[in-house]
């Protein structure tokens, strides 16, 4: 594989490039559409059916499509605003080639094996993450993941051109594991030395939007002392998180920011800001939120401004199958386990079938940026692992 894994990724590594170096693949975008039909054609080349399950989630197969005790693997194309190229695409241009593996090998499945391109993991059009894997497990409902608007005021139903399918029925009976490879998203594995780990967790996550309210006015002629400016309650709210999320050994972080009406010299109406807060464990990260709102109404007091606080995706910890984690890493010869901060789908599968995640080893630890790299040799190193893997559940 360490030929073929570089000419294969070529093939994907200008679509959606922006000029900073950095991706703009926001789901059903004309990118991730190229994206998805360059899946097609890497499907048909290796005569795998592929179908699609009305939730804009596509399957590959080798085997009969959800066949008894089917094994999936694979990842996502969407990415982040100017985000790395290597965050889900890694894990589907890796199960094509272990595809090809297998059979260089001579090896023939006993069950399906489907090669998954999730919609929306980033959450960075529609603004829910693991959309695709909320719904085929029934943890959104149809409706409301229809309803869900990007910033140019485009549903996703209108986008996926139908209303979603929802839950796929009997999971749990068609699917006997769910193995899902994907760059390491930080520097364990290089201090380890290990180019390829396995996953034990994922830290509960959310995304919190918070809206400042206050009252609009001229930046020139309001005296300082009449002022009801949201953006110093939004600022106080910032600085609060960084805090409590160092105290707490959490992470907490708001990088999204919506000013209304947004002009240098008029004091701001409405400030909407976003926070992500991250924890080893749902108590820790509950005591987190519950402190950075509370400093954050207290500071609206003073400020004479007022806080609307709404959950829009809350995901809770996820434990992966303990068992299977460990015949993974006994199957690569010791892999480390280790957990990750990082939401996928496979955590949001994991509450309905045995599920593992594979990571490939990336130098600086960086992800979410144009720097987020893996080395050639190491992503064939993911490669053989997943070929290994999957022939061992097959």
């Amino acid at each position: 594989m360490s030929a073929a894994f570089p000419r294969l990724w070529q093939e994907i590594a200008t679509i959606g490039r922006d000029s900073r170096g950095g991706y703009l693949r926001y789901a059903l975008s004309e990118p991730e559409l190229v994206l998805r039909d360059w899946f097609r054609n890497q499907a048909a080349r290796r005569d795998l059916p592929v179908t699609e399950d009305g939730n804009g989630n596509l399957f590959a197969w080798w085997g009969t499509p959800w066949g008894h005790r089917a094994v999936i693997t694979g990842s996502h194309f969407d990415s982040v605003p100017h985000g790395g190229g290597y965050d889900g695409p890694l894990g589907i241009v890796s199960a094509f080639l272990a595809v090809d593996a297998l059979r260089e090998r001579g090896f023939e499945p006993r069950r399906p094996l489907g090669i998954a391109a999730f919609v929306e993991e980033e959450g960075g059009r529609f603004g829910v993450p693991c959309l695709g894997s909320r719904l085929l497990t029934g943890a959104i409902s149809p409706d409301k993941a229809a309803a869900l608007c990007d910033r140019d005021g485009i549903t996703f139903g209108e986008a996926l051109g139908v209303r979603p399918a929802g839950a796929l029925p009997d999971l749990a009976g068609r699917v006997s594991a769910v193995v899902e490879l994907h760059i390491e998203q930080g520097r364990a594995l290089v201090e380890m030395d290990a180019p390829v780990g396995v996953a034990s967790a994922i830290w509960p996550h959310g995304r919190w939007r918070m809206d400042f309210t206050g009252s609009g006015d001229h930046a020139g002629t309001t005296r300082m002392a009449d002022r009801r400016d949201p953006m110093l309650t939004y600022a106080a709210t910032v600085l609060a998180a960084n805090e409590e999320a160092r105290e707490a050994g959490a992470h907490a972080t708001v990088a999204r920011v919506e000013v209304t009406p947004n002009a240098t010299n008029a004091i701001p109406s409405l400030v909407r800001g976003w926070l992500d807060a991250r924890a080893a464990d749902t108590a820790t990260l509950d005591r987190l939120v519950e402190a950075v709102v509370k400093r954050a109404t207290e500071r609206a007091g003073q400020d004479g401004t007022e806080l609307a606080v709404e959950p829009e995706s809350v995901s809770p910890e996820v434990t992966f199958d303990t068992g299977l984690a460990t015949r993974l890493a006994g199957i690569l010869g010791g892999a480390p386990i280790l957990p990750t901060g990082a939401g996928h789908d496979a955590g949001v599968l994991s509450a309905h079938v045995p599920t593992a995640m594979l990571f490939v080893r990336n130098p600086t630890g960086i992800s979410h940026s144009p720097a987020e790299h893996a080395p050639d040799e190491d992503c064939a190193a993911g490669v053989d692992a997943l070929a290994t893997v999957l022939e061992a559940l097959l």
